[in-house]
């Protein structure tokens, strides 16, 4: 009886190499966000969540006015890999005095 045994080049002892799951991208990127927009001089020190789903950057919370707003959509943007930029950043309240 002959039985046939594959050599170790024909792949059969070859393990798959892996494959990233989304979710590491996603994490990639949130973190590559999070750094950029605390090393900015403009969103340091702004209340902003990063979220990432699908390569989709999704920006939250308050800052304190539009031109920080727009810096940090454009922070986003410029990293590599994302897909597109959900900017659901706030403005904070501006206190007016009352006449």
């Amino acid at each position: 009886m002959l039985i046939p045994w594959p050599y170790p080049d024909e792949g059969a002892f070859r393990p798959e190499p892996p494959v990233p799951s989304p979710d590491d991208e996603d994490g990639r990127l949130a973190a590559l966000v999070a750094q950029r927009l605390s090393s900015d001089w403009t969103t340091r020190r702004q209340q902003i969540v990063v979220t990432v789903q699908n390569r989709v950057v999704i920006l939250a919370g308050i800052v304190t006015g539009p031109e920080t707003r727009r810096v940090a959509g454009e922070i986003a943007w410029d990293v590599r890999g994302v897909a597109d930029v959900c900017n659901a950043l706030r403005l904070a309240a501006s206190r007016r005095p009352r006449h």
